[in-house]
């Protein structure tokens, strides 16, 4: 943002970085293998880079075929003869020792997951990381309970479970996944992404700390072809997969004719809806913190915002004077609102979006704010007068664009609200709880919010329908993922 909009906005803050000191990186990471690094078989290592510099923060191990089988049979050795053979009580010792780590590694963590990812060091210190530790807490305390979890029924693991995550939130990712699959005693080979890989090695550390027997958690890296490795591989018993939706696709179709279960988090195209008779300001937040503070990286971004037409001019003009608001830079700042865009790709895709939204004849709206000359950036932008048939209204963008679409009814906006072939998340706005409990019988969506927007919990499951996914993460129903009767 230009000094001159600053004091306009009343928001003159001077830089307040996070030292980079706070973090212990190597400059290169091999493959996490039977409890020990392990270079990879190929001797190929791939790049990681800091999305807001451009420069290079360490080198990471490419895994083949070969490693993944290497890290697939040390997970089934270690279930067979360790982990799946142990109390139950002492699995969960091992889950919440690791969650105290995490507690008292949170800085790092944080400081890691914004260098690597590019998000605001204030969501990955304030939500990411808290979030993580928090998982291993809550399925430690289900590790010797699964008989009060499935009354009647006699739940065992699954064996081995190939997760594979995605880089918008890794360390979070990672601890949805591996924590239920461990409380239920099954053993994990997890795949990072290939451009946020470093806090997955930093957990990495943090396992080996906490004592965990060899094997039972493998941690790799990859691109693609690491990925379908993983979900070929004959003694992967569960795939968990968190990404895309024509990613999805293929592995259902590779798994259709095999024994393996599977939960798939996929896309989303998440509608935000705004009544009259909502607390209005609230709602703008709820707008603001739904999809620019994470820059739009969440598949449950709420990038479709439907405000009742007696509204919309009132709601429209405070969102864009709380965007203008908005600090788009360094991600280790911690005024920082809009960090950095994580890969050059991804940028490009969402720059391309904004072309197709213009070219479609949505009126546009951005911040007047100065980008660094160096990494990865896009200003907060805002379509209006944008219809249903808009590519920028029906499909997932994956950055800071909104787009708003007025309604006159009820029946109007749940129709449109359902109309996307995703069905993840859904924000709702009014002051009326019959309004909220009938909008929530009738909406497609996984998860809907009310008068709130990206909250999240442990105990709460986390899931959608239709091309969004099936299965859920997360509560109760993130342990039934991981077991068999």
């Amino acid at each position: 943002m230009s000094k001159k909009e600053t004091k306009l906005q009343g928001w003159n803050y001077s830089p307040a970085p996070e030292s980079k000191s706070g973090a212990s990186l190597k400059k290169q990471y091999d493959l996490f293998i039977g409890g020990k690094m392990v270079k990879p078989t190929s001797g190929k290592y791939f790049k990681t880079i800091n999305p807001a510099t451009e420069e290079v923060i360490s080198e990471v191990a490419e895994a083949n075929a070969a490693d993944v089988d290497k890290a697939m049979k040390a997970a089934r050795k270690a279930y067979t003869g360790v982990w799946s053979k142990m109390k139950a009580s002492e699995r969960g010792k091992y889950l919440f020792r690791i969650a105290r780590l995490i507690q008292e590694r949170a800085r790092e963590f944080a400081i890691v997951e914004s260098m690597d990812g590019g998000k605001p060091i204030r969501e990955s210190r304030d939500v990411d990381v808290p979030l993580a530790a928090n998982h291993f807490f809550y399925y430690a305390g289900w590790a010797d309970k699964l008989d009060y979890a499935f009354p009647n029924r006699q739940a065992q693991p699954l064996g081995v479970a190939a997760q594979i995550i995605p880089w918008n939130f890794p360390l979070l990712m990672a601890a949805w996944k591996i924590a239920p699959a461990l409380a239920c005693g099954n053993t994990v080979v997890l795949k990072s992404a290939e451009t946020t890989p470093l806090t997955a090695y930093k957990l990495a550390e943090l396992i080996q700390d906490a004592g965990l027997p060899e094997g039972v958690v493998n941690i790799i890296s990859g691109a693609g072809a690491t990925g379908a490795a993983m979900v070929n591989h004959p003694e992967a018993d569960k795939i968990a997969f968190t990404g895309s939706t024509d990613v999805g696709k293929i592995i259902q179709k590779a798994i259709a004719a095999t024994h393996k279960k599977a939960t798939l988090e996929l896309g989303g195209k998440a509608a935000n809806i705004i009544f009259e008779d909502a607390p209005i300001d609230q709602a703008v937040e709820g707008i603001v913190n739904g999809i620019y503070f994470n820059q739009g990286h969440v598949c449950c971004a709420g990038s479709r915002l439907f405000v009742e037409e007696s509204v919309k001019d009132v709601v429209i003009a405070k969102l864009k004077h709380r965007m203008a608001s908005l600090i788009v830079g360094d991600p280790l700042d911690k005024n920082t609102d809009i960090g950095a865009i994580n890969s050059r790709s991804q940028l490009q895709t969402i720059e391309n979006y904004i072309r197709i939204g213009l070219d479609e004849g949505a009126d546009m709206f951005q911040t007047d704010c100065k980008l660094p000359s160096k990494g990865f950036w896009c200003r907060p932008t805002l379509f209006t007068d944008a219809s249903q048939s808009h590519r920028i209204v029906q499909e997932e963008i994956f950055g800071p664009v909104l787009a708003v679409i007025s309604f006159r009814t009820i029946d109007e906006v749940i129709a449109k609200a359902n109309n996307t072939p995703y069905g993840l998340s859904a924000g709702v706005w009014t002051d009326k709880g019959s309004k909220i409990f009938n909008l929530t019988t009738k909406m497609r969506a996984g998860v809907v919010w009310a008068n709130t927007y990206n909250k999240f919990d442990p105990v709460s499951p986390f899931g959608g329908y239709k091309e969004s996914g099936f299965g859920r993460e997360g509560g109760l129903h993130g342990l039934s993922a991981y077991v068999q009767f």
